[in-house]
């Protein structure tokens, strides 16, 4: 049975793991380089210096996917605005994984007294963006061709939801 938990550094390397095939493998991360554990590390030290969860999806001691907020934006006025993120490790996806840990997210994000949650996802991305929608988010931009990778230009879409 997959369970949701809150991350520990015990989870970094699993969450890693995820993130680096995903930015190697796919247009999720608009990205080119795996990253090192050190900045894994780090990620996971600024989110909990800065009060925002990570959460992570298990079974059976494996972990399948992680989720997590952070800053939209660096100025003080987006203080009340976040940005989600949700990661599926590639042999647990079709399963459900994320549909578990958007709740989570959305939950922690009224408890903090947040305002809105906004998604950036790669405008290929149907599953993330039907996912999204299926929990009240609506899409708010389209940006054509700001991404390079693979060889090819990117699309990006914003979808936002109002706590």
């Amino acid at each position: 049975m997959v369970t949701i938990k809150q991350a520990t550094e015990a989870d970094i390397p699993a969450l890693l793991e995820i993130y680096n095939h995903v930015i190697v493998n796919t247009t999720a991360v608009y990205d080119y380089e795996p990253h090192t554990l050190a900045m894994r590390q780090q990620w996971f030290a600024t989110k909990q210096q800065q009060g925002f969860p990570v959460f992570v999806a298990e079974e059976n001691g494996e972990v399948l996917g992680f989720s997590s907020i952070g800053p939209f934006r660096a100025w003080a006025a987006y203080k009340h605005t976040v940005e989600n993120s949700i990661y599926v490790a590639a042999a647990a996806r079709g399963r459900g994984i994320a549909k578990l840990l958007m709740p989570p997210l959305i939950e922690a994000a009224r408890q903090l007294k947040l305002h809105t949650m906004v998604a950036g996802i790669d405008a290929s991305n149907e599953a993330s963006i039907a996912l999204h929608k299926k929990f009240g988010f609506t899409e708010v931009a389209h940006f054509k061709e700001v991404g390079y990778k693979f060889n090819r230009w990117l699309d990006l879409k914003f979808l936002q939801l109002i706590l």
